[in-house]
């Protein structure tokens, strides 16, 4: 894409910072945004915090989905205006109220020099703290100076007081004068105090002395957890605000003092991994997430339910976990990752007051009463994305799977079957339900034991789906080394080596190429679960 004119001259004007004194008292406010993303480009970070000390708008974002081929802010620069926030708070010059970094951290794996969610985490908490610190210290010297005053007034009235001494009369004006000195200390004094508490004004009193409010995506972990709770109690000009909230490894309740300091407005998603919960405390969780009223997205991957069904009790703390999914009412992603429960698929969602438009349930050991049950629901044609990887599919299971793709056809856009054990003869009874959906842009059937003639009739199939963007297909058995069973898993397809030998691949890799071309899809990216099965199997497109 062209640059624009404005932005070849952003680039210049912040490209020299020793000429920023000569532009920046003369810059008029709808260039500041330019200016910034300029900066943020090519890794200007005095240039942003000079900017940003200065920001004219009472609101400024960055971050959010970015362009193709746009790389994520350099560290340097994200600190830079963390500081610079911290430092407009003293300066009559910056407008700044809202500061929305929600989406300016980098994707995990991503520039070496750029800052992830976790990190982008602790540098705002201790912005948080820094500004708190920093305006606890304005009123001790506002104290002391006042302090000063009144000393000097005592001081002034001591010596009014001895020359007054033999002037008769005069003198009682003079106790007059003195008294009225005093006064007016201690009325600024008080007026000082009145408005260093904030009383007074009927406002929210958790908004009180807030200049300005910092909405972001937070990351805690078990490391950053107190360092979380702290700035997120903490008093003072500088408050955050979650719009998604990651978890990782943190013990329910710690998640739950986390939710209770959030504020109820804001929260859209909550994503908790690689935490033993327990069926007790997810029960206890989910009741915490009901305040939440816009939450749409919970996300629970590999949180160890310990559910142990010799026990009396497992399936009543079951149901108040049903009842705590119940309580969300705008909820439309949810995503159950290694929970292991089969056969309760319609107690978790029959209670959800509106249809689900994501639902991904990998490793969740669906049985085929969870199947049909999914099929004949009200989420199944509402359905955007599903994921149904790592659960086996048998010939029990087809129907219902059938019955739910014919349901789901008009709105599903990303499906994922991958490693469900689909054979050539599975597949081709499941084809015909595929090509019927026909707003499908991904479909992942990676780690699945098919041969050389399922992959390419697959690719047939796909190549008629018009909305198709992407297919992630499995490696043909023909091109693994010798000693793979008949019917591998999906871990035996992910861990035996490929054969060497070249010619094979390539002449598959050959009538691949040939379908496309005979049905015009140019547009259709295919690639195989060695290239792309990095545990995203199902990019956005």
């Amino acid at each position: 894409m062209v640059p624009s004119l404005v932005r070849l001259c952003a680039k210049e004007v912040v490209s020299d910072h020793s000429s920023s004194p000569c532009w920046l008292g003369c810059v008029p406010r709808e260039l500041y945004q330019p200016l910034l993303e300029a900066a943020f480009a090519h890794c200007r970070p005095l240039a942003i915090g000079e900017l940003v000390q200065r920001w004219p708008e009472r609101t400024l974002r960055l971050g959010g989905r970015r362009r193709p081929g746009q790389s994520p802010p350099n560290r340097l620069c994200v600190q830079a205006l963390l500081l610079a926030v911290v430092r407009g708070l003293g300066d009559k010059r910056c407008a700044l109220q809202v500061l929305d970094l929600c989406g300016l951290q980098c994707e995990e794996g991503g520039a070496v020099d750029s800052m992830g969610g976790w990190s982008l985490t602790v540098a705002l908490c201790s912005m948080v703290l820094q500004a708190k610190g920093a305006a606890q210290g304005g009123p001790r010297r506002e104290r002391e100076r006042e302090r000063k005053r009144v000393l000097e007034a005592e001081r002034e009235k001591d010596g009014v007081v001895k020359r007054e001494r033999g002037l008769g009369a005069g003198g009682a004006r003079g106790q007059e004068l003195d008294k009225e000195r005093a006064l007016g200390v201690r009325r600024r004094m008080e007026r000082e105090r009145v408005r260093g508490s904030g009383g007074g004004d009927g406002g929210d009193p958790e908004e009180d002395g807030v200049v300005v409010r910092v909405r972001a995506d937070l990351f805690v972990n078990a490391r950053s957890w107190e360092r979380v709770r702290t700035a997120l109690s903490a008093p003072g000009p500088l408050r955050l605000h979650c719009r998604y909230l990651r978890v990782e490894e943190i013990p329910a309740l710690s998640i739950a003092v986390l939710l209770a300091l959030l504020r109820p407005a804001g929260l859209l998603g909550m994503d908790i991994r690689y935490s033993s919960l327990g069926v007790s405390g997810l029960a206890l969780l989910l009741p915490a997430l009901a305040p939440f009223p816009a939450l749409s997205s919970l996300r629970l991957h590999y949180c160890n339910l310990d559910m142990r069904w010799d026990q009396s009790g497992q399936e009543e703390a079951l149901r108040d976990v049903a009842k705590g999914l119940s309580k969300l009412e705008r909820l439309q992603r949810l995503s159950l990752t290694a929970l292991r429960l089969p056969g309760h698929l319609r107690m978790l969602l029959s209670g959800l007051s509106q249809p689900l438009e994501v639902l991904e349930l990998p490793y969740l050991s669906l049985s085929p009463a969870d199947l049909s049950y999914l099929s004949c629901s009200p989420h199944a044609s509402s359905l955007r994305r599903l994921d149904l990887s790592e659960n086996k599919l048998d010939e029990a299971a087809l129907p219902s799977l059938r019955r739910l793709l014919h349901q789901a056809a008009g709105s599903l856009s990303h499906l994922s079957l991958s490693g469900c054990g689909l054979s050539d003869g599975l597949l081709g009874a499941l084809l015909p339900s595929l090509g019927c959906c026909r707003a499908l842009r991904t479909l992942a059937l990676a780690l699945n034991p098919l041969s050389q003639a399922g992959v390419l009739s697959l690719v047939r199939v796909a190549a008629g789906i018009p909305s198709l963007r992407l297919l992630l297909y499995p490696n043909p058995l023909e091109e693994y080394q010798p000693g793979l069973p008949p019917l591998p898993s999906s871990a035996q397809l992910l861990d035996w080596p490929l054969d060497e030998v070249l010619e094979r691949r390539d002449a598959m890799e050959l009538e691949m190429a040939k379908v496309l071309a005979e049905n015009g899809r140019s547009d259709l990216l295919l690639t195989s679960d060695l290239l792309s099965y990095n545990g995203d199997l199902i990019e956005e497109q």
